[in-house]
């Protein structure tokens, strides 16, 4: 028998060339989910995209574009802790938030 459990999912949609401290900030919020003992996080690197502006958002030979999202699962007492150093991260993009019931597999 599997249960479901309760859990917040946590989406940051940004630009690849979005940065924090002069490094990838995909990167550094990984960093700082790992430092937080945050439960997990995954980036994910988008094909195309836009947002606000409507400029769409795409590979390209010279320049870096594409649409990054990173989706974190925890608690919403963990999630609390990490959003404003995420906010403060930030400097345009957006960021969504849901709940979620989670299963976990372990064999």
């Amino acid at each position: 028998m599997r249960t479901a459990n309760k859990a917040k999912l946590l989406r940051l949609h940004f630009g690849e060339s979005d940065q924090y401290h002069g490094k990838p900030l995909y990167e550094a919020v990984v960093d700082r989910c790992r430092a937080l003992r945050i439960a997990g996080a995954t980036v994910f690197r988008g094909l195309e995209g836009y947002g606000e502006t409507a400029e769409i958002h795409r590979h390209h030979l010279i320049k870096k574009d594409q649409p990054i999202i990173v989706t974190i699962v925890d608690s919403a007492e963990n999630l609390a802790r990490l959003l404003p150093e995420i906010e403060a991260m930030m400097y345009t993009g957006m960021i969504a938030m849901s709940d979620v019931d989670y299963i976990r597999i372990e064999r």
